[in-house]
């Protein structure tokens, strides 16, 4: 399938933009929920990084509309790292449950048991599973608060409404949503991750083994993408990249990616020239936001490494093709997008059944004008 405009749109400027206004959905339910009267909130968090990432602004208005009460954050462990530094979150408590309904019988047992030792008063569900709601139930939970999805909304006391609306605007503003139906404050802004004590001495222990001091220019970079192959430009152009950094910027080029990336993050590492550090499946969540952190840029696709390198303000270039950069783009003050517009994109499939029209026609120099752009306004 060939482009509709084979010319290339680097956006100059973040699609996703956090001035928007955030809808308000149609919420029902029982009587009034009056924060002052609520001590105990249990937030159930989304299962992906990036989603993760994403709900960290509704999460921070949770702790401004409850500032008094005790929050925890019900989340799987891969993902908990996300909100273990997080000044909203007072305790994190852990699901390890597989990824089906009704499987892990004695982790669901444990997890209702610690639900109703804590004693909460709201449960607030930013997952959309039938499950989130559930547990809550199970739990003990009076109140719950969430989208009407999945055919959970009985369980629910206080009903959202996901209307199109909704599902038109960025997901940060989609979790916003949900406490914005309950007419809650929750303005518009991008997200802030915050990476532990401990995460950062250990990624700043790793760079020095590997003699890389602080004041050296570090180029990160994201092929990976666990949703599916078509949101991965091809190794040999990141490469590229890291290459010309090393080369133009006198930069040392970190590979990220977890262990199930290391596929692609070998071929990176294989098709470049410069000397390359590749941490892909070598590090913790927690110290790879560490080393995310400490990077100058970082280019990556459409994932969850792109969320948090933007929500820890680092310049950031994405390439975009399948998904829509208008709901899942990056939000921060440097971030930039680089995509094509094709008549099949987005498609949102997790594989291309074209001819990857949309990620095949990004050429390398066009990410590097984009880098050298961003480069020169920070500057």
């Amino acid at each position: 399938m060939n482009p509709t405009n084979p010319i290339n749109s680097i956006n100059p400027t973040n699609p996703a933009d956090p001035t928007s206004p955030c809808p308000v959905p149609r919420v029902l339910g029982g009587r009034r929920i009056d924060p002052s009267k609520i001590k105990r909130v249990l937030v159930r968090g989304t299962n992906w990084v990036g989603d993760a990432v994403m709900t960290l602004p509704a999460l921070d208005a949770v702790r401004e509309t409850f500032p008094l009460s005790f929050i925890a954050v019900l989340a799987k462990p891969w993902v908990a790292p996300i909100y273990e530094s997080h000044p909203a979150v007072d305790r994190v408590l852990i699901f390890q449950k597989g990824e089906r309904t009704f499987s892990g019988v004695n982790e669901w047992i444990r997890c209702i048991r610690l639900i109703h030792r804590n004693r909460f008063d709201l449960a607030i569900l930013f997952q959309n599973a039938f499950e989130a709601a559930l547990l809550a139930r199970l739990g003990g939970v009076s109140l719950s608060l969430g989208y009407n999805t999945d055919g959970r909304g009985f369980l629910l006391t206080h009903r959202v409404f996901r209307d199109r609306e909704v599902l038109k605007v960025h997901q940060t503003e989609y979790y916003l949503s949900i406490l914005r139906g309950m007419g809650w404050g929750a303005e518009n802004r991008v997200p802030s991750l915050y990476v532990s004590a401990a995460d950062r001495d250990a990624a700043e222990t790793l760079l020095l083994q590997q003699g890389i001091h602080e004041g050296d220019l570090l180029l990160g970079l994201g092929p990976g993408a666990i949703f599916g192959g078509a949101k991965r430009w091809p190794a040999e152009r990141f490469a590229e990249i890291g290459d010309m950094g090393a080369e133009r910027w006198g930069a040392r080029v970190l590979i990220f990616g977890s262990a199930r990336e290391a596929g692609i993050c070998g071929r990176v590492r294989g098709a470049m020239k410069s000397p390359v550090l590749d941490l892909s499946g070598r590090t913790s969540l927690g110290v790879a936001m560490g080393l995310v952190e400490r990077c100058s840029f970082f280019v990556t696709n459409d994932s969850g490494l792109m969320h948090i390198a933007a929500a820890l303000k680092v310049p950031t270039v994405a390439i975009f093709g399948p998904t829509d950069p208008v709901a899942t783009g990056p939000r921060g003050p440097h971030t930039r997008i680089v995509r094509h517009d094709t008549s099949c994109a987005p498609c949102l499939k997790p594989e291309c059944v074209e001819d990857h029209a949309c990620m095949l026609g990004i050429r390398a120099r066009e990410v590097w004008e984009t880098m050298e752009a961003l480069r020169e306004e920070i500057c």
